[in-house]
């Protein structure tokens, strides 16, 4: 939304600059009013056209890591019917100060609407088919809203006419409907001080048109009105009032002008090479990489959470950093690192909320969201890629809600620290055999991390008690089935040892775990590396630990599966990664 935002404010800047620089002075009225109120529709519109045409993808670098750079948890999974987060509670801080503004500004609108209703109810009101005119007792008011035009009694006889004409000319042209459209505006984006710089033109172009219309039958009465009022004015911002004490100068100005000659309509061409450039801009996307995955249809609403880091040439990776950053609530814990990766999976569990459009369109698949804990503890510099934008903006909000922490320390200086969590969204087409009225026992498909269990939970794997290691050499895509029994379910099956929980797994029958391969290894001399691309059948594999076995260098395979090493021949390369045997490889010439 940020971004939107940004890109928003940056397109209104440059058509407000076109206009003062090159529009304002013209004297094609319809043309500038024309003019402002598209640029500022198209500025509302462009930042979500994305043109296929005009996209170029912005290659990731490659980057080399140390072998405990990459951590891999293999999941948090969120219940079927996780204890609902109310939509308040959901709100950061950011969120509330723009509710208050939007609130606000309402109320004000409400106001000004008010003083226009009294004004109309308490004044003496005519009807022609044109218009009403209502007149203000005691006042000397002038200004139309939309087929009203209120005039006070104290106003001289002989300018009403050409006071009339004026105001009549706001209400042919429906000059209060682009008034009273930019005041809308100013309630949505109260905090774009360009909305009011909208408003303003908008608001002196319909006091020139007015003029200029009345000014072709009556100039110098218009000028004697122009030069001689001074009179009161209502202060409300939507409506057209005929003494603006700020606006009589221009007005005149405007009126005394030459015709602007044709040629120079030529100046509005320019609007054409602005959306163009917006259209580019908006177009390009930066790519983590070059396809989508695909999505596997598995049961459940859950949301798999894996984290791992990732690193960038002058950052600190979270695995090797002297001293982590320090989650709220961890500063007393002995070992904070692991502290940390629990609290992040605590706080995805607990503001994990499936879009409800994304499940009424069936649409899951992973979002791969990369951030950086700065070195004032604030997130910052989040990416995101996912399949929907709506699975993208869920996961944002998500780590955009993250708390300030206490920011890392390499070496005794404090850090940035990136971080990376690919977030699955999957959805299912029917549940497990839980019983249903059994409210401890909640049945989830898929794969719970061993990270969120408590040290005494009970392993069952196809009925056979089973540890901590042997869960960990089970392929995730072997499991069928993940059932978690608490309490006094789990303690009427299990008897005390269960009071801690149990997790039972059933595997797939007849599962073949597809093996791990290397696909184009090869020995690169002029570049100095060793290359090639990790696969499991047809499915490329990301996140693959490398290793050179004695040596120092070590990377990860990239989304798509893709590494590069600094291997020489004769050294071998071992490639570890969770659910497959380890593999080695001999570089040769």
């Amino acid at each position: 939304m940020l971004t939107y935002i940004l890109e928003c404010v940056a397109f209104q800047l440059i058509c407000l600059l076109v206009y003062d620089l090159f529009l304002k002075k013209e004297t094609f009225f319809q043309w500038n009013r024309a003019f402002l109120i598209v640029s500022y529709l198209l500025s509302l519109v462009l930042p979500w056209v994305k043109i296929e045409a005009l996209k170029t993808t912005v290659s990731k670098e490659a980057v080399y890591y140390p072998a405990n750079w990459f951590v891999q948890i293999e999941g948090v999974v969120v219940e079927e019917n996780p204890t609902a987060t109310s939509f308040l509670e959901q709100l950061s801080a950011w969120e509330w100060a723009y509710i208050f503004g939007v609130l606000g500004m309402a109320v004000w609108l409400s106001t000004k609407l008010y003083r226009i209703r009294k004004l109309h109810r308490e004044g003496f009101k005519k009807y022609y088919p044109e218009y009403t005119r209502v007149t203000v007792q005691k006042s000397n008011v002038a200004f139309s809203f939309f087929k009203s035009i209120f005039m006070g009694d104290a106003l001289p006889k002989n300018k009403e006419l050409q006071i009339l004409e004026h105001e009549l000319v706001h209400i042919k042209q429906w000059h209060s409907l682009d008034l009273f459209f930019f005041e809308l505006m100013r309630i949505a984006f109260w905090f774009n001080p360009l909305v009011y710089v909208y408003q303003n033109r908008i608001s002196e172009l319909h006091e020139f048109i007015a003029d200029a219309k009345v000014a072709k039958y009556q100039r110098k009465e218009q000028y004697s009105i122009l030069l001689s009022q001074a009179f009161k004015t209502e202060n409300i911002s939507f409506i057209n009032q005929f003494f603006t004490q700020s606006l009589i100068k221009k007005r005149i100005v405007m009126l005394s002008k030459q015709k602007s000659k044709r040629i120079f309509q030529l100046k509005y061409i320019l609007l054409i090479p602005i959306v163009l450039g917006m259209l580019v801009y908006t177009s390009c996307e930066q790519s983590v990489d070059n396809q989508e995955e695909k999505i596997e249809a598995v049961s459940l609403n859950e949301v798999l959470v894996k984290t791992d880091t990732i690193i960038t040439s002058t950052s600190v990776p979270f695995s090797t950093i002297d001293q982590v950053p320090v989650f709220p609530g961890c500063e007393s814990a002995a070992d904070k690192r692991a502290c940390f990766q629990e609290n992040i999976q605590n706080h995805i569990r607990k503001h994990f909320n499936y879009p409800s459009e994304a499940q009424e369109q069936n649409i899951q698949g992973r979002v791969a969201i990369m951030f950086t804990i700065q070195e004032d503890g604030t997130i910052g510099k989040i990416r995101k890629r996912g399949p929907h934008a709506l699975l993208e903006n869920e996961a944002v909000r998500i780590i955009e809600r993250l708390p300030k922490m206490e920011p890392g320390k390499n070496k005794g200086k404090v850090v940035s620290v990136p971080f990376s969590i690919p977030i699955t969204f999957k959805l299912a087409s029917n549940t497990s055999n839980a019983d249903s009225n059994e409210v401890n026992e909640i049945s989830i498909i898929g794969y719970e991390g061993l990270n969120t269990m408590n040290s005494s939970t009970l392993f069952f794997i196809d009925g056979k008690e089973s540890s901590v290691k042997q869960m960990n050499t089970l392929n995730p895509h072997s499991i069928e089935s993940v059932q978690v029994l608490k309490d006094e379910v789990a303690i009427e099956k299990y008897g005390q040892k269960g009071k801690n929980g149990v997790v039972e797994i059933k595997t797939k029958n007849n599962f073949k775990a597809q093996a791990m391969h290397v696909k184009d290894f090869k020995y690169v001399p002029q570049q100095g590396l060793t290359k090639g691309k990790i696969i499991s059948g047809e499915k490329a594999l990301p996140g693959v630990n490398i290793s050179i076995k004695g040596g120092d260098a070590t990377t990860v395979s990239d989304f798509d599966g893709n590494f590069k090493i600094n291997a020489q021949p004769g050294q071998v390369i071992e490639f570890d990664y969770i659910g497959f045997p380890k593999t080695a490889l001999l570089v040769k010439e």
